[in-house]
C-alpha cells in the first residue's frame, strides 16, 4: 500500500522522468524574455478594441451631434467630389467606408500616397461628414495615436520586418503556453485545488495560484488570440498551407470596364446595383474606379458574416454601363475562406458583437498578470536557492 508521505516523492519523480525540469525552464526564461513583447500586446490589443471609438473621443471634430444626425445624408457621389476637391491630386481610387451609425463620419481612404510609399500600409484617410459633405480631417494612418498604437501592435513599428517578428513570437507564446498548461495538469482528484487559491496560504503560494488561475482561466482567449494573431501576421505562410487544404478565393484577374463612354454611373448608382443584387445586405466599403477602365467594388455585410465591418460580400461594377462583373459570395465558398474571414474578427471580438470585444478587452490584462506573478515567482525561487546556499 502506499502512504501518504510517499505519493508527492513518487509522483516527483514522475514528473523528472516526463522532462519537467526542462519543461520549466524553457516555460520560465522564454516567458521572462519574449513575454514582454506578450504584455506589450496585450495592453495595445486591449486599447485597440475600441480604436474607432477612442479616436473620436480624442478628436472632438469627427463627432456629429445627435440634431444633425436626423438631417438627410448627401448622396455618395457627393462626398466623393468633396474629397477629390480638398485633394486634387489624390487620382486613382478611394475607399470609401459607409458610417457605423448615423452620428459617424463617413472615411475614405486612399492607397497610394507618394508620402508614403516606402511604407507597406499608410493610407491617408479623410473624415467627412455625411450631412454636409465637409471633409472634417485628413491625416495619414500612424501618425495620430491610435494607428500608432495599432502598428505598434501589428508589427512593432518595424513595417512589414516586424509582421513576421510578431508572427514568429506569437508561435512561440503559444508554445509558452501550451508549457504551462503541461506544467499546470493537476494530479486526479486534484483539479478543483488546482482551479483555485488555497486558503491562508503564504506570500509565496499566493503568487504561485494568482499565475496559475490567472494562466488558465484566461487559457481558452489568450490561445485564441495567439492563433488568430499568428495566422494575421504571416498569410504568406500559412495561406499556401491552407490553400493545400481547401483551395481559397481568388478574385478574377484584369477586371475592366468595357465600352470606354464619356461618363460614368455615381456612387449612388453603383450601390443601388449592388443592393438589387443583395436586397438583405448593408453597404459597408465603396471603391472607386482605380482609372478608365476600373470597376467599383462594393462590399456589403450578410447576416451570418462573422465580421460587420470588413465583409467579405463583394459586387463588382463595370463603371459605365453599370453591368455586374463579378461577384464574391462568402457563403458558398470552402472551409479555408470560411477559416480565414473568421480570424480577424476572431481577435478583435467582434465576432461575439460587445460582449465579446469587452472579452478581449479584459484578456489584454492577462498577459500583464502572468508576467509580473511569473517574475516574482522566479525571484522567490531564486532567493531561495541563494539563502540555501549560504546556509551551506
Amino acid at each position: 500500500m502506499t502512504t501518504a508521505s510517499s505519493t508527492p516523492t513518487n509522483f516527483s519523480k514522475r514528473k523528472k522522468r516526463n522532462g519537467y525540469p526542462l519543461w520549466l525552464n524553457l516555460h520560465l526564461y522564454l516567458g521572462l524574455s519574449i513575454g514582454l513583447i506578450f504584455v506589450l500586446a496585450g495592453l495595445t490589443g486591449s486599447a485597440l478594441v475600441f480604436y474607432v471609438e477612442l479616436d473620436e473621443l480624442l478628436n472632438p471634430a469627427l463627432q456629429i451631434t445627435e440634431e444633425q444626425s436626423r438631417q438627410k445624408p448627401q448622396p455618395y457621389e457627393a462626398l466623393f467630389q468633396s474629397i477629390r476637391k480638398s485633394q486634387p491630386e489624390r487620382n486613382g481610387a478611394w475607399r470609401l467606408e459607409a458610417p457605423r451609425h448615423s452620428q459617424a463620419m463617413v472615411m475614405a481612404r486612399y492607397y497610394k500616397a507618394k508620402e508614403k510609399e516606402h511604407v507597406h500600409f499608410a493610407p491617408l484617410i479623410a473624415w467627412v461628414n455625411p450631412y454636409t459633405a465637409e471633409v472634417v480631417s485628413t491625416r495619414f494612418w500612424g501618425d495620430y495615436v491610435m494607428t500608432w498604437i495599432y502598428d505598434l501592435h501589428y508589427e512593432l513599428l518595424l513595417d512589414t520586418t516586424g509582421k513576421i517578428l510578431m508572427g514568429i513570437i506569437g508561435i512561440l507564446l503559444l508554445f509558452v503556453v501550451l508549457i504551462g498548461v503541461y506544467l499546470w495538469w493537476p494530479k486526479p482528484g486534484k483539479l478543483k485545488s488546482a482551479l483555485t487559491f488555497k486558503p491562508n496560504a503564504s506570500t509565496e503560494r499566493f503568487i504561485y495560484d494568482l499565475h496559475k488561475v490567472n494562466g488558465m482561466y484566461g487559457l481558452l482567449v489568450l490561445f485564441l488570440l495567439l492563433v488568430s494573431g499568428a495566422i494575421l501576421e504571416l498569410p504568406d505562410y500559412f495561406n499556401p498551407l491552407l490553400n493545400k487544404l481547401s483551395p481559397l478565393y481568388e478574385p478574377p484577374a484584369n477586371f475592366s470596364s468595357g465600352t470606354l463612354d464619356k461618363t460614368r454611373i455615381s456612387l449612388d448608382e453603383a450601390v443601388t446595383i449592388a443592393t438589387n443584387r443583395y436586397p438583405q445586405a448593408q453597404v459597408r466599403w465603396i471603391e472607386t474606379p482605380a482609372n478608365e477602365r476600373g470597376t467599383f467594388n462594393i462590399k456589403l455585410y450578410q447576416d451570418g458574416e462573422p465580421s460587420k465591418r470588413f465583409p467579405k460580400t463583394t459586387v463588382w461594377i463595370d463603371q459605365y454601363n453599370g453591368k455586374i462583373v463579378s461577384m464574391r459570395e462568402p457563403k458558398s465558398q470552402g472551409f479555408g475562406d470560411t477559416f480565414l474571414n473568421w480570424m480577424h474578427p476572431l481577435h478583435s471580438g467582434e465576432i461575439a458583437g460587445l460582449p465579446g470585444r469587452i472579452l478581449v478587452l479584459a484578456s489584454g490584462f492577462v498577459p500583464l498578470a502572468l508576467y509580473v506573478t511569473g517574475l516574482l515567482r522566479w525571484r522567490q525561487k531564486r532567493r531561495a536557492k541563494i539563502r540555501k546556499t549560504l546556509v551551506i
